[in-house]
């Protein structure tokens, strides 16, 4: 009898139901059709799995479930065994829905490369993997001496021998404190938006059970707040003493320590520590595995992001597991990192700038600190200053400059401080792509010159060196005037704050502090102006007490002597004037119509305008009334406007309000014409304690009293007469010509209605800010 051989094989190897099951979506890679999936809800997600046996498999992958519990979590999480039940008792759903996910039905006829990897990383065990003790120098109690000249700012190290004392040795394992803390909710790190607190007792039932590619671990940075108890179980390592953040608050401080308990194929992946601050780790349970890189050698299969526009840096990497089976095996040995193998009693110490990615062997507990020092406080300062390039060059190297902008800034490192701009980058977002698969042949001769030449700038040029990263600033940009990038670890205000502090509480390292307040404040540019200023109303000099702005204005502003200096920075040239216009209209109304206000505010001493030129800075006097020479060639002010006695008042003030509103903070800076020009007003000193320092010492009495003297003078400011805004009255018909056609908005129909002109141009303003904020919105 014959036999059909292929008819006979086509009964053994089923259909390929991809293509009947898929439809036109057969054409998207399966990585791409899960990435899709988390973004719909639950409930679409479970319709979705009802379309065909191939969206029934993508739609109950356990992956996909976790990922849509933690988006939508809106509770303590408390793992059910499955991310899909525990989704469902999120959601409140009936029991009987929870039924359905015990009988999950299967089908062949699919195969996916994709789902197969994803699954061998959620089942894989680490006992059978092979990790020598690693390469990383080990030392035992090391001095502080031997730290600061071996390592800190150097080199990683893994050191014994500091943890011999701590009660955690004995107490930070998982039954013990599950015993003591079973009930306290930490917090869990997780690739999400929201902040996820899990009790430690379902933390650890959640370990036990679950089989996840990327485990979630707790990664608190309030553990200390949340169980006070742990933190008299140890205590900061003598060679970590000093941190620069001390001087702060803890309400103030960024988050700078954190409880870390994860289960084994958990771990962090590749990063560098936030705002390029130094590190130690301390294991007191189980063992790590840590891979670590010098600054500027991105990983292979890392993507650093850059944003232009505030600095704001994003990092596309792997999970650490995937990491370690998927790309560590293509490395060669001479591109692979330093690694060592973290036993429990262990501290390892993380430089300021070093990549590093962890990666648990088994259920692990530690603690870790981030710190601020005197070898990487200037790094620190650097990260935060405005502008972008820098942050890329710190983390990856001369990979994030092209050829042109890396000699331009060589060039420019002797320059004076003026003539640094680099304003040729016009990219809206920096993109860094490293180790990514080439499209073109790799044997070509265009990719063995592109290859040679990136590792030659790495090689022989990059240096993580304060001196050589600062050439990459961009001067143009300026702490009061520049986007706060979001990823910075402290806040605008707080910055300026903790510098001050540093500054009045360290006089011994004023050095440091003055090169790292230049980096980030360019304090030396304004504390020069304040000079020039002084000099020219012969005012006292300042002393060195006095060389740094006070305060968390948006303005440097210094105290010298009896008398308050404040250069108008914020926002640009046209937006400085407006602002000491309106303010010096406000104190020649105070006097005008000597109102008792006058005997509570500050005299002024002076006021004028400084800007530079040929290298120098020459300062004049202005009162606010007129127009100053130097905008002789800048149309900033409008005709109808020229006439009135302060053209930089408070109604020329809304009328550049309303003009600006809808631009972007470049943008509105860009169009001023010149940024070399800062107005200035000397005040004299206000005696006597802010109410912030007296606050909690004043008695009800005085309270009281305080208050009704605030009333009073409330009562006068309301008194004040609101300046004439006759000189608006025939522009409404220039307004309306600039309001956007085809966009109606709340004074679009007031042509019959007779509307203040006051409230025309407030309303108009307000209307062009929701537009700038609805742009904002639409680009994030």
């Amino acid at each position: 009898m014959e036999v059909n051989q292929e008819g006979y094989q086509s009964q053994l190897v089923p259909k390929d139901r991809r293509t009947d099951a898929l439809g036109d979506l057969r054409l998207l890679p399966d990585q791409i059709l899960c990435s899709i999936l988390v973004s719909l809800t639950p409930r679409d997600v479970a319709r979705l799995s009802c379309v065909s046996s191939v969206m029934y498999i993508l739609c109950n992958e356990e992956p996909l479930w976790m990922s849509l519990c933690l988006n939508n979590i809106n509770r303590h999480l408390q793992y059910k065994g499955s991310w899909k039940k525990t989704t469902l008792h999120q959601l409140d759903q009936p029991d009987e829905y929870e039924k359905c996910c015990r009988k999950p039905l299967h089908f062949d006829g699919f195969n996916s490369l994709y789902l197969h990897r994803r699954l061998y990383r959620c089942y894989t065990t680490l006992d059978g993997f092979c990790f020598d003790s690693g390469n990383v120098e080990r030392k035992k109690n090391l001095s502080l001496e031997e730290f600061h000249i071996e390592y800190d700012g150097q080199k990683p190290v893994l050191i014994s021998g500091l943890t011999d004392t701590w009660p955690a040795r004995k107490t930070w394992t998982t039954e013990q404190l599950l015993l003591n803390y079973g009930d306290t909710a930490f917090r869990i790190s997780q690739r999400s938006s929201r902040k996820i607190n899990m009790k430690l007792k379902d933390y650890v039932s959640y370990m036990q059970m679950q089989h996840d590619e990327d485990p979630l671990y707790i990664f608190d940075d309030k553990f200390g707040e949340a169980a006070p108890g742990l933190l008299k179980d140890y205590m900061v390592p003598h060679i970590f003493q000093e941190d620069f953040f001390d001087v702060l608050d803890r309400d103030q401080r960024p988050p700078f320590r954190w409880l870390i308990i994860g289960p084994e194929r958990s771990g962090a992946s590749w990063h560098v520590d936030p705002a390029l601050t130094s590190a130690w780790n301390t294991l007191l349970y189980g063992r790590k595995r840590w891979a670590l890189y010098p600054p500027g050698k991105v990983p292979l299969g890392v993507t650093v992001h850059v944003n232009e526009e505030d600095g704001d840096v994003n990092i596309e990497t792997p999970s650490s597991l995937q990491w370690w089976l998927d790309f560590y095996p293509l490395l060669a040995d001479k591109d692979k990192p330093i690694e060592c193998t973290q036993l429990p009693g262990e501290t390892i110490f993380v430089p300021s700038g070093w990549w590093h990615c962890v990666l648990n062997l088994e259920t692990t507990v530690a603690v870790t600190q981030n710190f601020v020092s005197s070898k990487n406080f200037e790094f620190v300062c650097l990260d935060m200053a405005p502008g972008y390039r820098h942050k890329g060059v710190c983390r990856a190297g001369l990979l994030a400059v092209d050829e042109s902008s890396f000699e331009d800034a060589k060039m420019n490192t002797l320059c004076m401080e003026d003539n640094l701009c680099y304003s040729d980058l016009t990219r809206k977002e920096k993109r860094v792509r490293i180790c990514e698969p080439a499209v073109e042949d790799p044997n070509s001769e265009n990719a063995r010159n592109d290859a040679s030449k990136s590792y030659r700038l790495y090689d022989q040029e990059f240096s993580y060196d304060i001196n050589f990263l600062a050439t990459f600033l961009d001067r143009e940009r300026d702490h009061y005037n520049s986007l706060w990038s979001s990823g910075n670890c402290i806040g605008e205000r707080e910055l300026r704050e903790w510098l001050w502090k540093l500054w009045v509480g360290k006089p011994g390292l004023r050095d440091l502090i003055w090169k790292g307040a230049c980096l980030v404040l360019n304090a030396g540019k304004w504390s020069e102006c304040m000079e020039n200023i002084c000099a020219f109303h012969e005012l006292p000099l300042p002393t060195d007490d006095e060389r740094l702005p006070v305060g968390t204005g948006s303005n440097p502003v210094y105290l010298v002597c009896d008398n308050v200096i404040k250069i108008f920075v914020e926002r640009g040239t046209e937006a400085s004037f407006y602002a000491l216009g309106t303010e010096l209209e406000f104190y020649g109304l105070l006097h005008k119509l000597d109102s008792p206000l006058k005997n509570h505010i500050p005299g002024v001493v002076a006021s004028g305008f400084i800007f530079s030129e040929n290298g120098s800075y020459t300062v004049a006097s202005w009162d606010g009334k007129g127009v100053p020479y130097v905008f002789a060639n800048h149309n900033f002010i409008p005709e109808n406007c020229k006439e009135v006695d302060y053209p930089f008042g408070i109604w020329s003030k809304k009328q550049f309000e309303y003009k600006k509103a809808g631009m972007s903070i470049h943008e509105s800076i860009g169009s001023a014409g010149c940024s070399r020009i800062w107005p200035y007003i000397v005040t004299k000193r206000c005696e006597g304690k802010i109410f912030a320092e007296l606050r909690d010492t004043l008695s009800w009495e005085n309270i009281l009293k305080l208050a009704s003297f605030l009333g009073e003078q409330l009562r006068h400011l309301h008194l004040l007469p609101c300046p004439s805004l006759n000189f608006l009255t025939s522009s409404d018909s220039e307004y309306r010509k600039e309001l956007p056609r085809g966009k109606r908005s709340v004074v679009d129909g007031a042509d019959e209605v007779s509307i203040p002109a006051e409230w025309l141009l407030f309303i108009r303003t307000l209307n062009g800010r929701k537009k700038d904020v609805s742009n904002r919105l639409t680009k994030w």
